[in-house]
């Protein structure tokens, strides 16, 4: 098969890998890659909202199934415009995939379709939404309605820093057209999971648990940024809870968008809080969770290509998805200054250090190539991962692995995986 991933970032890397290993895979292609993608993909110099260029790309080629990474072009339609092609494609359609592209409509569907979430309400006019934190009680969470890097979410401590939120999403517009409209809902205690899965439209089958760390800083403090590292699987997702939200949540989810006629095919991401009162949704996403696919993969045992094909064909009641009992973790090393201001095109030392190493991984996620040097071309620069037979010990690896490779102005958290000692 010929298979075409859009998107650049440490996910796409980490699914061009992990195609790569499919003997189904004789010819894989990245629009747009970077420079860590080129080990795996030839890149193709085709952004990932140039739909019609992209499936002109795909037809000219004969590419048999395209796989879609980033969120931007699945709540923009790519899915619709290659169909429309007659073109083989993993994802979400426009219609399904505005249960991550509007946090409004997802958390009506939750409240119609009884699936346990925080209580919240939505505004689409600021001084409503600052006379209703006149009530409210605090700390409480302001969450712009459409996609915003992952960062458009405000966690207020009192009513003057919530009003102040008000006017940066809906006033100031700091993540633009994502914040005419914005949630305000209950801030809610407790673990966070996320936890990936592939549907078919009927069928949902989930992958192994992760867990994310938002914050730039050590301590979760700083700034919300894409993501600074993960691990998997949660300690805290346990039997109990997994059989909670298979019955609640996870199944309900699919059914809920197949009654509104919004067929959901391709991956849906459950963020997860593991409350007092039990697992509540915090949010969907409509793709693979972006580093949560660096940890979650490498386990993976299944063809990730019959998966794929499954899922466009209705047949995932047939997939047996296994992953492997080991654990994984991914530190991301990020540009000095991120996720506000930061320099590029510094060059990258101590790749090489990775070729031939089991069980450690490098996925670029800011990377290119200028005169055959690799070089910083992002804020979240790389992904290093290890994997290890429990958690202490994939930890412990994934910063042997940090050390391994370095550029100007680096950092990354030092406390990665950390809550695992409170297990």
């Amino acid at each position: 098969m010929k298979i075409l991933v859009v998107g650049s970032g440490g996910r796409e890397h980490a699914l061009c890998w992990k195609i790569a290993q499919s003997p189904k895979a004789e010819k894989i292609y990245c629009a747009p890659g970077n420079a860590g993608i080129e080990e795996y993909a030839e890149c193709v110099p085709i952004g990932a909202m140039e739909f019609e260029k992209l499936a002109a790309f795909a037809k000219e080629n004969a590419v048999d199934l395209t796989v879609v990474g980033m969120d931007d072009p699945l709540v923009g339609g790519i899915v619709d415009v290659f169909e429309k092609e007659e073109l083989r494609i993993f994802g979400p359609r426009a219609n399904a995939a505005i249960l991550e592209g509007s946090k409004a409509f997802s958390k009506d569907l939750m409240k119609k379709y009884g699936i346990p979430t925080a209580a919240y309400e939505n505004f689409d006019d600021p001084e409503k939404a600052l006379a209703y934190l006149e009530t409210a009680d605090f700390p409480i969470v302001l969450k712009a309605d459409g996609l915003a890097l992952g960062k458009g979410v405000l966690i207020c401590n009192n009513l003057e820093e919530a009003k102040e939120g008000v006017r940066t999403i809906m006033l100031d517009k700091q993540f633009g057209t994502a914040g005419n409209k914005m949630v305000i809902e209950e801030f809610m205690t407790g673990r966070e999971v996320s936890v990936l899965s592939f549907v078919d439209g009927k069928t949902i089958k989930c992958m192994t648990s992760a867990q994310d760390h938002k914050r730039a800083l050590d301590g979760d403090q700083g700034l919300n940024t894409g993501g600074m590292g993960t691990f998997s699987p949660s300690p805290f997702y346990t039997a109990e809870v997994d059989q909670f939200c298979k019955e609640h949540i996870y199944q309900a989810t699919v059914d809920a968008m197949a009654a509104e006629g919004r067929e959901f095919k391709g991956v849906i991401f459950f963020g997860l809080m593991l409350t007092p009162k039990g697992p509540r949704v915090l949010e969907y996403n409509a793709r693979f969770g972006d580093p949560e696919t660096q940890v979650v993969l490498p386990r993976m045992k299944t063809d990730i290509v019959d998966v794929f094909e499954a899922c466009i064909d209705g047949t995932l009641d047939q997939i047996d998805l296994e992953f492997a009992d080991n654990a994984a973790v991914c530190v991301v090393l990020a540009s000095g200054g991120y996720p506000v201001s930061y320099e590029k095109g510094f060059p990258i030392h101590g790749l090489e250090n990775f070729k031939d190493r089991d069980g450690y991984y490098v996925f670029h996620a800011g990377t290119k190539k200028v005169d055959g040097q690799i070089v910083t071309n992002g804020g979240r620069v790389l992904g290093v991962t290890a994997l290890g037979a429990d958690l202490k010990t994939a930890r412990a690896n994934a910063y042997e692995a940090v050390k391994l490779v370095d550029f100007e102005k680096a950092y990354c958290r030092s406390d990665i995986g950390k809550a695992i000692d409170e297990a």
